[in-house]
Protein backbone atom coordinates (compact mmCIF):
# COMPACT_ATOMS: atom_id res chain seq x y z
CA UNK A 1 0.00 0.00 0.00
CA UNK A 2 1.82 3.30 -0.53
CA UNK A 3 -0.70 6.60 -1.56
CA UNK A 4 2.22 8.53 -2.78
CA UNK A 5 0.89 10.76 -5.58
CA UNK A 6 1.82 13.77 -7.57
CA UNK A 7 -1.23 15.41 -6.12
CA UNK A 8 -1.05 16.33 -2.48
CA UNK A 9 -2.18 19.44 -0.29
CA UNK A 10 -0.28 20.15 2.54
CA UNK A 11 -1.62 21.93 5.40
CA UNK A 12 -0.06 24.74 6.76
CA UNK A 13 1.28 24.18 10.35
CA UNK A 14 0.05 27.19 11.88
CA UNK A 15 -3.55 26.17 11.38
CA UNK A 16 -3.11 22.93 12.72
CA UNK A 17 -3.83 23.41 16.63
CA UNK A 18 -7.36 25.67 15.52
CA UNK A 19 -8.65 23.14 14.01
CA UNK A 20 -12.10 20.79 15.37
CA UNK A 21 -11.38 18.08 17.07
CA UNK A 22 -14.44 15.27 16.37
CA UNK A 23 -14.61 11.85 19.24
CA UNK A 24 -15.66 9.19 16.55
CA UNK A 25 -14.21 5.95 15.82
CA UNK A 26 -13.58 5.39 12.36
CA UNK A 27 -11.51 2.64 10.49
CA UNK A 28 -8.07 3.16 10.32
CA UNK A 29 -5.45 1.22 7.77
CA UNK A 30 -1.53 2.24 8.49
CA UNK A 31 1.77 1.62 7.67
CA UNK A 32 4.95 2.78 8.43
CA UNK A 33 7.46 4.12 6.50
CA UNK A 34 10.76 4.53 6.45
CA UNK A 35 14.21 2.34 6.42
CA UNK A 36 13.74 0.93 9.69
CA UNK A 37 9.58 0.73 9.65
CA UNK A 38 7.85 -1.85 10.10
CA UNK A 39 6.49 -2.41 6.62
CA UNK A 40 3.54 -4.70 7.36
CA UNK A 41 -0.26 -3.17 7.28
CA UNK A 42 -1.87 -2.74 10.52
CA UNK A 43 -5.69 -1.88 11.17
CA UNK A 44 -7.09 -0.14 13.52
CA UNK A 45 -9.90 2.75 14.32
CA UNK A 46 -9.26 6.01 15.19
CA UNK A 47 -10.57 7.75 18.36
CA UNK A 48 -10.46 10.95 17.36
CA UNK A 49 -9.56 12.89 14.41
CA UNK A 50 -9.42 16.79 13.51
CA UNK A 51 -8.48 17.70 9.21
CA UNK A 52 -4.87 18.53 11.08
CA UNK A 53 -4.57 15.00 12.84
CA UNK A 54 -6.32 11.84 14.10
CA UNK A 55 -5.54 9.81 17.45
CA UNK A 56 -5.72 5.75 17.49
CA UNK A 57 -4.49 2.91 19.30
CA UNK A 58 -2.65 0.27 18.18
CA UNK A 59 0.05 -2.08 19.55
CA UNK A 60 2.24 -1.26 16.08
CA UNK A 61 5.89 -0.57 17.20
CA UNK A 62 5.43 3.61 17.10
CA UNK A 63 7.49 6.08 17.71
CA UNK A 64 7.05 9.94 17.98
CA UNK A 65 8.48 10.86 14.28
CA UNK A 66 7.71 8.01 12.44
CA UNK A 67 6.32 8.59 9.70
CA UNK A 68 2.77 6.81 8.18
CA UNK A 69 0.64 6.43 5.20
CA UNK A 70 -2.46 5.98 6.33
CA UNK A 71 -6.15 5.72 5.05
CA UNK A 72 -9.25 6.57 7.16
CA UNK A 73 -13.06 8.15 7.09
CA UNK A 74 -13.29 11.80 7.43
CA UNK A 75 -16.37 12.56 8.74
CA UNK A 76 -19.26 14.19 6.67
CA UNK A 77 -19.01 17.35 9.60
CA UNK A 78 -15.78 17.47 9.30
CA UNK A 79 -15.00 17.55 5.03
CA UNK A 80 -19.06 18.82 4.24
CA UNK A 81 -18.92 16.15 1.65
CA UNK A 82 -20.32 12.38 2.01
CA UNK A 83 -18.28 10.00 4.00
CA UNK A 84 -15.42 8.56 1.82
CA UNK A 85 -11.80 7.08 2.08
CA UNK A 86 -8.82 9.72 3.29
CA UNK A 87 -5.32 8.93 2.28
CA UNK A 88 -3.13 10.99 3.76
CA UNK A 89 0.93 10.79 4.81
CA UNK A 90 1.11 11.86 8.42
CA UNK A 91 3.97 11.99 11.31
CA UNK A 92 3.29 10.45 14.82
CA UNK A 93 3.42 13.08 17.08
CA UNK A 94 2.01 12.09 20.46
CA UNK A 95 2.45 8.69 22.34
CA UNK A 96 0.21 7.86 25.25
CA UNK A 97 3.00 6.03 27.34
CA UNK A 98 0.13 4.22 29.52
CA UNK A 99 -1.66 1.31 27.16
CA UNK A 100 -5.08 0.94 27.53
CA UNK A 101 -6.51 -2.68 29.10
CA UNK A 102 -5.75 -4.36 25.86
CA UNK A 103 -2.57 -3.87 25.86
CA UNK A 104 -2.27 -0.89 22.85
CA UNK A 105 -0.83 2.19 22.95
CA UNK A 106 -2.33 5.93 22.08
CA UNK A 107 -0.91 7.73 19.30
CA UNK A 108 -1.27 11.24 17.51
CA UNK A 109 -0.83 11.69 14.30
CA UNK A 110 0.01 15.07 12.76
CA UNK A 111 -1.14 15.01 8.93
CA UNK A 112 1.45 16.10 6.94
CA UNK A 113 -0.33 16.07 3.65
CA UNK A 114 -3.39 14.73 1.56
CA UNK A 115 -2.87 12.05 -1.02
CA UNK A 116 -5.22 10.98 -3.91
CA UNK A 117 -6.32 7.32 -3.91
CA UNK A 118 -4.01 4.55 -5.22
CA UNK A 119 -5.09 3.10 -8.57
CA UNK A 120 -8.10 1.49 -8.63
CA UNK A 121 -9.38 2.81 -5.50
Amino acid sequence: MSFLSAEEVTLDISERRHLKRFNLRTPLRFRAVGLAADKSEHFTEVLNVSRGGFYFATSAPLQIGTPIEAMLRMPTDLTGQPQEDTYCRARVVHVRNQPYGDGRIGFGAEIEAFLSAPNGK
